[in-house]
């Protein structure tokens, strides 16, 4: 009797409920700075992926590929690239993160469209666009659909930010089809879908990093407190759409940087008010969830900012450092 093949569930790639958080600005200058928190617990030994021109992928269905370099976080399977977010040469970006309650991806390919592998999808529109607008427009004839790399890897229940130094969309896949938002906040989270994240936000309309001003109760003065400002309002847990108001918040309030250190310091300080400490979340099975990763994608120098829950230091990956000649997947 055969055994039957163990299944594995990398973070950010499988099914589960881990807990994520992306996070998208410009610097003013036509520069995007772009990143996301990976919260599972426990990792996979995902490592920084580089596919250069050259590399020859094989796509699922009948997808092309325009060969476009790209570097992202994830790990390599039958050689391909599975990528928990990736950035092109032309400063496209991707993360994908965990939408386990509301995931519907197609059952089979379709005629007459463009056929994706979810868990290609991430390298699809990064080595083939070169921008959000050409990216959504392709996404009106595309079918996304559930087929597995192998049979070690489940099917990842998945929603994407897609992102370049203009704007961002979010790509959904549910019940009834595949949708495509525009992202105006810049910012997401897990579930419930994005349009009931961004309503959600209204709840928050009057929160302010501004000190409130005296009001009356009745005859009864109230003074705000000297050490206080009207942000009081916040949710501060770690559930999915308490981290989306937090990083929306954060990331419109946080005031537009000048240069590459100031820039990739504001990308990570404002993933760290929605990270997940380690002892605060346990997941269904029981164990602790915590923030594994943060990292930041740079188009101003084309390099990859990871820092990772037990090291303090943030390390840079930039194209430039690996072997754009190669045909190989190279990875550090």
């Amino acid at each position: 009797m055969g055994m039957t093949p163990m299944r594995i569930s990398p973070p950010g790639i499988s099914e589960g409920t881990a807990m994520c958080t992306a996070v998208r600005f410009d610097d003013g200058q036509n520069n995007m700075y772009f990143g996301r928190n990976l919260d599972w617990s426990e990792d996979y030994g995902e490592k920084i992926v580089f596919a250069p021109h050259d590399y020859h992928y094989t796509p699922a269905f009948n997808a092309e590929d325009k060969n476009h370099p790209v570097i992202g976080i994830g790990i390599i399977v039958e050689d391909t690239p599975l990528y928990f977010d990736c950035m092109n040469d032309a400063g496209l970006a991707v993360a994908g993160l965990n939408f386990a309650k509301y995931c519907k991806y197609a059952t089979e390919a379709v005629n007459f469209t463009t056929n994706v592998a979810a868990y290609e999808f991430p390298l699809w529109v990064t080595r083939n666009f070169t921008s959000v607008d050409d990216v959504q427009e392709a996404l009106k004839n595309v079918t996304i659909v559930g087929k597995p790399i192998n049979d070690r890897f489940p099917v990842a229940t998945l929603h994407w930010i897609i992102a370049d130094n203009t704007r961002s969309i979010v790509v959904e896949c549910t019940e009834d089809g595949m949708h495509v938002y525009d992202d105006d906040v810049d910012v997401l989270t897990n579930q419930p879908p994005f349009p009931q994240q961004i309503e959600h936000l209204d709840n928050y309309a009057y929160v302010s990093p501004r000190t409130g001003k005296s009001v009356k109760w009745g005859s009864s003065e109230l003074e705000t407190n000297q050490d206080s400002n009207s942000s009081q309002g916040l949710p501060g847990g770690y559930g999915s759409m308490a981290r989306f108001v937090r990083a929306a918040y954060n990331n419109t309030h946080y005031p537009t940087q000048s240069g590459e250190d100031a820039n990739v310091n504001r990308l990570f300080k404002t993933l760290s008010t929605a990270a997940v400490i380690e002892g605060t979340a346990i997941s269904a099975n029981g164990e602790f969830e915590k923030t594994l990763y943060s990292d930041c994608y740079s188009t101003a120098t084309q390099t990859v900012y990871l820092k990772k829950y037990d090291d303090m230091a943030v390390h840079s990956y930039a194209v430039k450092d690996f072997d754009a000649s190669s045909n190989q997947l190279q990875s550090k």
